[in-house]
């Protein structure tokens, strides 16, 4: 392979926002965050909202994500006085 043209392929974390479960694998995704596993070792972190820990299709469950109540409590709470 030719050096330099390549994105960083390294170990990544992508830990779902919802169910609070991570996993381990490989990517060229950039990130500034970090985590420390059970390893000890330090891996850049990438946060989702779904996985197939989470979505419905693979849980079974039905799951109500409250995006407009976050964005009215976002206004709510930053308008101008």
């Amino acid at each position: 392979m030719k050096k330099d043209i390549h994105p960083d392929y390294r170990e990544v974390v992508f830990m779902d926002t919802s169910s609070d479960s991570k996993f381990l694998t490989r990517s060229t995704i950039a990130t500034k965050d970090t985590i420390e596993l059970e390893d000890g070792k330090t891996y850049p972190l990438v946060k989702i909202e779904v996985s197939s820990d989470s979505h419905p299709f693979y849980t079974g469950k039905k799951l109500f994500v409250d995006t407009a109540g976050r964005v009215e409590k976002f206004n709510q709470r930053y308008k101008k006085k």
